[in-house]
């Protein structure tokens, strides 16, 4: 927890650091017409986000400042999405009627703060106005429902295009070799009191030989969890070499001898195996058409938020 806390600090006086030369520059990061985007809105869009990112790269700090990088971008693009959106709504001569605000915040508040008291604390924590909280619920529900309108939902993806995808992108489709493995685990310790594990180890491995039940033994001496007691299913890549090179040297129903590390000694069963093959694609079919429809919808989007910027004056300011 603390290493996470520590990341987490770094990764946000990254996100700070990279965002300094402009806030020193200009407190305007980008103009949409006559909209403005400023880094605090930037900044806030940051903070939001930089959690998620920290958390999934924190071992590589130049890999984090990388994504953070990308991050700060990506939401930087966001807001000038939203003011497009937003502008076309206003050009378009569209209009919301109050009461479909009214109905929103109130489905908001419920929703996200449970009620009215705990969303005016929360609000003051943030140092954000009531009024500023329902124009972003207005904005938000106005760029959902243009997003609906002119990004088509009903994407059709042929069976052929699905096909060609499946051969194209075979390897994405390839099982390792894998073993459901029973494992008897014997922890080896440095106090003299404690029974030798390989001993012990070699004392199972003969009453097995004499016609023991694997699992009764595991149940009696294993210091592993009962999961790995009863049977767990692994590619090869998910065993360290050693438990690999013997668990699949062994047929269904075949235990090892005793396979010694510095720290354990085990032995291992193997209930079942399965050998590298690609997933047929009936089983890939459903994940490769929503891969190809989120595809589809993206390329859609671009497309539209594209012509937006053609017609909008856009000016940045990094």
């Amino acid at each position: 927890m603390k290493h996470l806390r520590a990341s987490l600090g770094v990764g946000l006086v990254l996100v700070s650091g990279l965002s300094a030369r402009a806030e020193l520059a200009n407190a305007i990061q980008a103009i949409v017409n006559d909209a403005v985007i400023t880094y605090h809105e930037v900044e806030s869009l940051n903070q939001q986000t930089a959690e998620m990112v920290v958390r999934k790269y924190s071992s590589s700090r130049s890999l984090l400042e990388t994504k953070l990088s990308e991050m700060q971008k990506e939401n930087m693009d966001k807001l000038v999405e939203q003011q497009l959106i937003l502008r076309e709504f206003k050009t378009a001569g569209y209009s919301l009627p109050e009461s479909v605000i009214d109905d929103l915040v109130q489905e908001t508040i419920k929703a996200e703060f449970g009620d009215r008291a705990t969303l005016t604390k929360t609000l003051e924590a943030r140092g954000m106005s009531y009024e500023k909280f329902r124009q972003q619920i207005k904005e938000r529900f106005i760029v959902e429902q243009l997003r609906l309108k002119n990004i088509s939902q009903e994407i059709i993806i042929s069976p052929h295009k699905i096909e060609k995808y499946y051969l194209d992108h075979r390897e994405e489709f390839k099982e390792e070799d894998q073993v459901k493995l029973r494992r008897i685990t014997l922890n080896k310790s440095s106090d003299p009191k404690a029974p030798d594990a390989r001993r012990l180890a070699e004392e199972i491995l003969e009453r097995l030989k004499d016609g023991a039940s694997f699992t009764e033994l595991a149940a009696v001496y294993s210091q592993g969890s009962q999961e790995s007691r009863e049977g767990v299913w692994y590619n090869r890549s998910a065993l360290r070499h050693e438990l690999a090179e013997a668990a699949f040297a062994l047929n269904p129903g075949q235990y090892s001898g005793v396979i010694e590390t510095p720290s354990e000694c085990y032995l291992l069963m193997v209930d079942e195996a399965n050998k590298s093959h690609y997933k047929p694609l009936a089983e890939v079919r459903v994940e490769i058409e929503k891969n190809l429809r989120l595809e589809e919808r993206n390329r859609l989007e671009k497309q539209w938020i594209d012509h937006l910027k053609k017609k909008t004056f856009v000016q940045y300011f990094m």
